[in-house]
């Protein structure tokens, strides 16, 4: 199985698939991308520490530009809440309090952008899988806001957004099913599997397969 992993972060996914050998063994490479260099030097000394460089590397790359990639996949991942955080490029997180319009989400461009070049990389009968999605729902929103308070930021959105963004420049978007299948429309519904991940309505896992 070849492997894509977008957001590697510290490499902890290649980390826990290689202490498991027979599921390492069944990986034919590893490919983690981030747009964070100090990810990417992370990740790939810790690569080097575990000794898996034959078939594992961490690669400084914008997600946006997976529709340049001509490397094929039989599964591309993105772990934690990394599906959430592709925010449109337009986006002020200076000025959106202020200027009191509220972001329509019924599309995230760039959302779709990158999940249909994924889906494109995915060799026949591949799939990709979004480890957690947040659900859109007020509890969920409160959990955010909490969070990004608690490490000193400033929350710019309120109940009426389908995200949760900070002065600072972070983006968390909340789902719901139906937005999920708007934006994936490039699959066939049948193919896309949402999953609860808790009993609290809190996040989901969202796999589509080719």
């Amino acid at each position: 199985v070849t492997i894509l992993d977008i957001g590697v972060g510290n490499a902890r996914v290649p980390k826990h698939l290689c202490g498991i050998k027979e599921i390492w063994d069944k990986i034919a490479f590893y490919d983690g991308t981030d747009n964070a260099m100090a990810c990417v030097e992370i990740s790939n000394k810790e690569i080097s520490t575990l000794n898996i460089g034959d078939k594992a590397a961490a690669h400084y790359f914008e997600a946006t530009n997976l529709d340049k990639r001509n490397k094929k996949h039989d599964m591309v991942i993105t772990t934690w809440f990394t599906a959430g955080n592709f925010y449109p490029d337009n986006f002020s997180f200076e000025n959106y309090k202020e200027e009191g319009q509220k972001l329509n989400l019924d599309r995230n461009l760039k959302f779709e952008k990158i999940f249909s070049a994924a889906y494109n990389l995915l060799n026949p009968g591949g799939e990709i899988v979004l480890g957690a999605c947040y659900i859109d729902n007020n509890a969920t929103r409160l959990k955010q806001e909490e969070s990004y308070k608690k490490m000193g930021m400033t929350v710019i959105t309120d109940k009426h957004d389908s995200f949760t963004a900070t002065r600072e420049g972070f983006w968390s978007q909340r789902f719901t099913p139906e937005k999920l299948y708007r934006y994936l429309n490039f699959a066939d519904s049948s193919n896309i599997i949402i999953t609860p991940l808790d009993t609290y309505n809190y996040a989901m896992q969202v796999r589509i397969k080719k």
